[in-house]
């Protein structure tokens, strides 16, 4: 296909940047040679900040970076420039906090920025239409007035973005202090119970619920330590109407970004990688906390959906699939009544759908627009259980549980042939890092080898594929891989590595983790008040080198760090990396117990540091069917501060194991048989060999 028009982006492998490369805005990507052509021109910058599966950002792309008069005016009197935020989160942290002030709290994306040509910013908003719109000037209208400003008062806009670069760069300044109590966890994790929609789960009880995993963790975590029923039944609760609503994809699995409304049942359809990996994990939480079979159904079906539609054939796994397709937000996923029927028979669709609330009418009362399909439209929900359906229509559940089935995958090989969504296929080292800990989870509690292996394939690849002379990369596609990592490439990837050892025994990730955490530390850690830099030491010069520990739609490096320190010095016998745990709680703990929501994985570490960790030693042939017995029983128990080493006493490398692992040092099987231990700061309890007695010690092990 010929193209009008080509811009600098052709020359990047983002999928974001490349679908702007044919527009006839002469877009750069960010680096030098804009912030050059800027000086040497004397042009503001506008500034782009968006992602792939960004709906609005395929908005105002169509509505005013394709039209050519628009584009004229924007190359005349800017230099406009590109960013993909998951590339670079560090843009886009600093340039978020700005539109922040400049719309009094209103963020997101489209991000818009207009700098100075040093990089300094002096105006912002998020999406423009093109034209004024009810009050609301249009994108033509602003850069008019703004380049009338530049043009006639370039010398006090300098002056204003100064001083709010004065204030970005005062943002995140911890001081350092007291670590706060144990009791102000169980403060924080109250207030924030009270935040719960009762009703329909989640937080708050307006629009915009975003699936709140990091918070329900903490919430189970308190709920184990004597935090009452309210907090297990406020998760459980968020957990059902979440499966059962809209944002899970209830024919092909995965779970999308976030529902516009407040029961769960319009998302936004795109799907991220990192809400596969933290909804998995929360999933599984739930499931051994309740042993309910609708959890382990869900954490199940998102990993099916990242291995089948998300693994690539290297091992990577990548980003995300877009809400849009041929245009339209949510086309490839709604459904008509008698798209159904057709699909299914007359007879099948009565059953299917009665029981997902597919009607005539629909159920998505979306008055409709240029971006979304109108008519009647039907997004997949489950309103009754499916053993009240299978009495409405006189079937046995078993029955009924079996012919949804059969009509599930009759749908989604329907489903198949229409145009799916676009797929964002770079790989990013930090959103791999978190898909490889759920994994991990995955194949211990449910019992998969297949996810296991699709860990295994992932780590392989960043360590192979997205490393530069012993230091991590961000992003990796079509063969190249680029840009320094940041601190929560190394925390989330170090996280899985441990993960991976914990399941396998294997020494070569403990190795490795060991040697990222030691690269992390020397290039991102602060020698004088502790913690990590969110950029690496030798990272390019931005107007603020943030420190941050704020857990958002992802949580912080600095927050995960924590959790990463304490179970590799337990691990490993290093105290210098408990003292740096304690460092980053000492330096964040205050203002994460005063802010609970934003801090949600920040507060799990610090339960951890006060409560402390059970120490899980497995003696025992790996094969051994009462070895696997035991390490089920360790699997299948809810326990969140713990480590797990593995002993085989038959394999070569055991001395070198017991040498290396404090926690395996002079353990031996109890009578010939397998056996495990449960200790604390190294001292065990009794050794048993009985998986009940084990069951046991773990529960009480507080």
């Amino acid at each position: 296909m010929e193209h009008k028009f080509t811009n600098r982006l052709i020359d990047t492998t983002s999928p974001y940047l490349l679908q702007h490369a044919h527009n006839p805005v002469n877009w750069n990507p960010w680096g030098p040679e804009a912030l050059r052509l800027a000086a040497e021109e004397n042009k503001p910058i506008f500034l782009s900040i968006g992602y792939a599966a960004c709906h609005w950002c395929h908005v105002m792309e169509h509505e005013s970076f394709e039209d050519e008069e628009v584009a004229r005016f924007l190359n005349e009197h800017f230099v406009p420039v590109k960013v993909d935020r998951e590339e670079r989160p560090d843009l886009d942290e600093i340039y978020m906090n700005a539109t922040m002030l400049y719309t009094r709290g209103h963020g997101g994306w489209p991000m818009s920025v207009w700098l100075t040509p040093d990089g300094k910013p002096f105006f912002a908003g998020t999406y423009f239409p093109r034209e004024d719109y009810s009050g609301q000037p249009g994108f033509m209208s602003v850069l008019e007035r703004l380049a009338g400003l530049w043009r006639e008062k370039a010398g006090d806009l300098v002056n204003d973005a100064t001083q709010v670069a004065g204030i970005l760069a005062n943002f995140h300044k911890p001081a350092k202090g007291e670590m706060v109590s144990r009791k102000a966890i169980s403060e924080a994790a109250r207030q924030m119970l009270q935040a719960y929609d009762p009703r329909h789960g989640g937080v708050g009880s307006g629009s915009n619920k975003f699936p709140p995993s990091m918070s329900m963790e903490l919430l189970l975590r308190e709920h184990r330590n004597g935090g009452g029923p309210q907090m297990l039944e406020a998760v459980e609760l968020t957990l059902e109407k979440m499966a059962s609503g809209g944002i899970y994809d209830h024919l092909g699995g995965g779970i999308h970004r976030y529902s516009t409304d407040s029961q769960w049942l319009v998302p936004h359809f795109e799907k991220m990688l990192y809400d596969q990996a933290l909804v998995s994990a929360i999933y599984l939480d739930g499931y051994l906390v309740s042993g309910k079979k609708l959890f382990s159904e869900a954490a199940r079906g998102i990993f099916e959906y990242v291995m089948s539609n998300l693994q690539s054939e290297e091992g990577g796994i990548y980003s995300t699939e877009d809400a849009d397709s041929e245009g339209m937000e949510g086309k490839f996923y709604i459904w008509t009544l008698e798209q159904v029927q057709e699909a299914l028979g007359k007879q099948e669709a009565r059953l299917f759908a009665s029981y997902y609330d597919v009607t005539g009418q629909g159920n998505w009362n979306h008055p409709g627009d240029a971006h979304v399909p109108s008519g009647p439209k039907n997004i997949l929900r489950i309103l009754q259980p499916l053993e009240a359906v299978a009495r409405q229509h006189s079937i046995d559940p078993q029955e009924l549980r079996r012919r949804l089935a059969a009509a599930r995958r009759k749908l989604c090989a329907v489903r198949e042939k229409r145009v799916r969504p676009g797929l964002d296929d770079k790989i990013l080292a930090a959103w791999n890092g978190l898909m490889i800990a759920s994994l991990v989870k995955g194949a211990a509690v449910l019992e998969e080898p297949e996810y296991r292996r699709a860990a295994v394939r992932a780590a392989e690849f960043v360590l192979a594929r997205m490393q530069k002379d012993g230091r991590l990369l961000r992003s990796y596609r079509g063969g190249v891989a680029n840009l320094t990592a940041y601190i929560d490439d190394y925390a989330f990837f170090i996280d899985g590595l441990t993960g991976l050892f914990e399941l396998t025994g294997d020494l070569r990730w403990l190795a490795e983790a060991e040697r990222l955490t030691d690269s992390a530390t020397e290039h991102y850690w602060d020698p004088e008040q502790g913690g990590f830099f969110f950029t690496a030491d030798d990272h390019e010069k931005l107007l603020v080198r943030s420190k941050l520990a704020n857990d958002n739609a992802i949580p912080s490096g600095n927050s995960v760090m924590v959790s990463n320190l304490l179970r590799l010095h337990l691990l490993l016998g290093r105290n210098d990396l408990r003292d740096k745990a304690a460092e980053i709680l000492s330096l964040f703990s205050a203002s994460a117990a005063q802010s609970s929501f934003g801090h949600e994985r920040l507060l799990c570490g610090l339960e951890a540091w006060h409560d402390g960790f059970r120490e899980i030693a497995i003696v025992g042939e790996s094969q051994d069917p009462k070895t696997q017995a035991l390490l089920r029983t360790v699997s299948g128990a809810f326990v969140p501060n713990k480590v797990v080493a593995l002993l085989d006493p038959s394999a070569p490398d055991a001395p070198e194991r017991m040498a290396r692992i404090p926690l395996l040092a002079d353990k031996q099987l109890l009578d010939g048989k397998p056996t495990a231990y449960v200790c604390r700061n190294y001292a065990c309890q009794l050794p048993t060999s009985d998986p009940q007695a084990l069951a046991r010690q773990l529960a009480t092990a507080s």
